[in-house]
């Protein structure tokens, strides 16, 4: 949650103090990209018990796996840590989605692309950990 709460932080806040466009592309697509990374190798793992990556296959073919834990070790997971993790990957989906229709209003297309970038690497966690939950088969 930190790298989710900073990335968000750091777009809002930063042009009211930094000037530069490009500082404010790197740093904010940097903390997304940690926490895509965080999230998805990690929290995903211990708050969810859930599992999700791509592979390319001896045919080039891209291939996506999901894994989670048995039923039993499911059944041990915290369920206000579970709902935590849920409820901060879909509310940050939603924040990115709000700062985009606020750059649209005012045409700036540069920080529409920091808001897409962003906002793409939080729908993939959506998307591979919702696949995951539902037990879908690649």
């Amino acid at each position: 949650m930190l790298f989710k709460a900073s990335a968000l932080a750091f777009y809002i806040l930063s042009t009211l103090f930094i000037s530069s466009f490009v500082i404010i592309f790197v740093v904010t697509v940097l903390l997304a990209a940690l926490d895509f990374w965080v999230v998805k190798n990690v929290s995903g793992r211990i708050l969810v018990g859930l599992r999700w990556w791509n592979e390319i296959d001896d045919m080039g073919e891209s291939v996506w796996k999901y894994e989670s834990l048995d039923q039993e070790s499911l059944a041990r997971i915290n369920k206000k840590d579970s709902w935590l993790f849920w409820w901060t990957l879909y509310l940050t989906a939603a924040a990115w989605i709000i700062l985009g229709i606020f750059a649209l209003i005012r045409l700036q297309a540069d920080y529409l692309l920091v808001v897409a970038v962003c906002l793409s690497l939080s729908t993939a966690n959506i998307v591979g950990f919702t696949k995951c939950r539902k037990g879908e088969k690649p």
